[in-house]
């Protein structure tokens, strides 16, 4: 169900017309908008394919428009502003920086009333406004499962060092002396039984 909610507008630009192109980005990516086949560009809007998910209504929005000194404006309350600008001063070419909740129809009109559709799809955007995000729980247990895992290596290397040299500096019954022996190893001697004890 969510998938043909997605496909939705694709299907309703295919009705009149007009196809136009089709994108898809994960959130902080950058996108190109083209406005294709329009002779004179004037202004973008913006039909949101999850209104709900950003507390807007259904329907198209102006996000961009063009303007006398040549430099595109774009309202400041919009979900877009400081992440979407013109290329160029006819606004045939906007750069916006992806966020959740973008996805939608992007629209550009020209003079003559002509469009240019392109669908944009945000990677995690869904109808029912969740987010791909993973939980705090389970980023938790991402960070210490493998710290637990490193904590178990080190101590196994380290039991299997001291065994090392245990078993190369003990192999037999010593006793040891007052000062240190070679390589490491403590210096001893071998404890001899008296004669006594001898069978």
């Amino acid at each position: 169900m969510a998938l043909v909610l997605q496909l939705l507008p694709l299907l309703l630009a295919r009705a009149h017309g007009d196809a136009g192109a089709s994108l898809v980005g994960h959130p902080g990516d950058r996108v190109n908008l083209s406005c294709a086949g329009v002779s004179y560009p004037i202004r973008w809007a913006w039909a949101p394919s999850f209104p709900a998910c950003r507390g807007l209504s259904k329907g198209r929005r102006p996000i961009l428009w063009a303007s006398a000194s040549g430099i595109p404006t774009v309202p400041s309350f919009l979900p877009f502003a400081g992440r979407l600008r013109s290329l160029d001063p006819a606004v045939r070419q906007l750069e916006l920086l992806l966020s959740a909740g973008d996805s939608g129809i992007f629209i550009c009109k020209g003079h003559q009333e002509e469009e240019s559709r392109t669908l944009l799809h945000v990677v995690g955007d869904t109808a029912d406004c969740r987010t791909s995000e993973p939980s705090h729980g389970s980023v938790f247990l991402q960070v210490v499962i493998p710290l637990l895992g490193a904590g178990l290596a080190l101590g196994v290397g380290a039991l299997g060092v001291v065994w090392w040299m245990r078993r190369a500096c003990c192999t037999q019954i010593w006793t040891t002396w007052l000062s240190g022996g070679p390589a490491g190893c403590p210096r001893w001697s071998l404890l001899t039984r008296p004669l006594s004890m001898r069978l």
